[in-house]
């Protein structure tokens, strides 16, 4: 299962590792890359997309900048990308081709402050990306100083074609965001925040790669459980117990130490179910 052997993964790995940022980059998910020394072209395994960049092409701009184009052909739709550079050479903005922004701008400086972006969280979902800001009709990206662009451009073409190709919307409404189980509330605490943050940006996406889900069912101050419902795939699944204990588990309480386990929570169906194949 590719979402159960990421997070193992990843849990071996920051196991091996001291210190760091709270989000290292071998937490993060990376596609296979190909690329040629004869060619710019890229193929992107792993999406649904695949991405071929012309970076001796230059489009006429109205800037002093030159943009350069990325020719997209995806399951869904053709799509044409631009991007530009800008004074900093940590930040490039890129050009989808249609209105991004309809009024004003929107900057999110952290993952957190993304989760209300699907468009803005997936590109935090990426390793290196530091910054992300939203124009008018481009999105503006940094990268971390140790990050090279080589590698993070396919990746956040990607990640701008699989949005717009999903049709979903740039922000979601307050209700909406406001239902989801990791939405961050202004009462919770910073333990809490962390924990919903990681679940969100790290956990949930590997998961959902196995056709499940998980749910934040809750946090004990007191023990130090968190508290997660499996759905989907997951919820039966005979790995699920690796994916809890090897991976999520390992995962959280490396990162926040607050934490000392992580335990399933069953509804009655589920229990109905468990009971039910043990006796078989």
């Amino acid at each position: 299962m590719r979402g159960v052997g990421r997070l193992v993964r990843r849990s071996l790995d920051h196991c091996r590792t001291c210190g760091g940022s709270l989000f290292p980059s071998h937490l993060v998910s990376r596609r296979l890359l190909f690329s040629s020394s004869r060619t710019s072209s890229w193929l992107v395994i792993g999406s649904r997309s695949s991405i071929l960049s012309s970076n001796s092409e230059t489009l006429p701009s109205s800037s002093l900048l030159p943009r350069k184009g990325t020719l997209f052909t995806g399951q869904r739709r053709n799509m044409f990308i631009q991007t530009q550079s800008t004074p900093n050479p940590s930040s490039l903005m890129f050009y989808p081709g249609k209105a991004v922004m309809e009024v004003g701008s929107a900057d999110f400086p952290n993952a957190r402050s993304a989760m209300n972006s699907p468009l803005a969280k997936a590109l935090y979902g990426i390793d290196g990306i530091a910054r992300v800001f939203f124009g008018s009709d481009f999105v503006t990206v940094t990268k971390s100083d140790d990050a090279s662009w080589d590698l993070l451009k396919p990746e956040i073409f990607a990640a701008i074609m699989d949005f717009y190709s999903s049709g979903q919307p740039l922000f979601l409404d307050s209700k909406t965001a406001a239902a989801m189980d990791t939405a961050i509330h202004e009462d919770d605490s910073e333990t809490v925040a962390m924990i919903k943050e990681l679940l969100e940006t790290r956990i949930r996406p590997a998961v959902q790669d196995d056709g499940g889900d998980i749910e934040y069912r809750g946090f004990d101050l007191d023990t130090g459980i968190v508290k997660l419902k499996m759905q989907g795939a997951c919820s039966g699944c005979p790995s699920s117990s690796v994916t809890l204990k090897s991976g999520i588990e390992n995962m959280l309480m490396h990162y926040v130490p607050e934490v000392k386990g992580v335990e399933q929570e069953l509804d009655a169906e589920d229990e109905d179910t468990t009971l039910a194949g043990q006796m078989e």
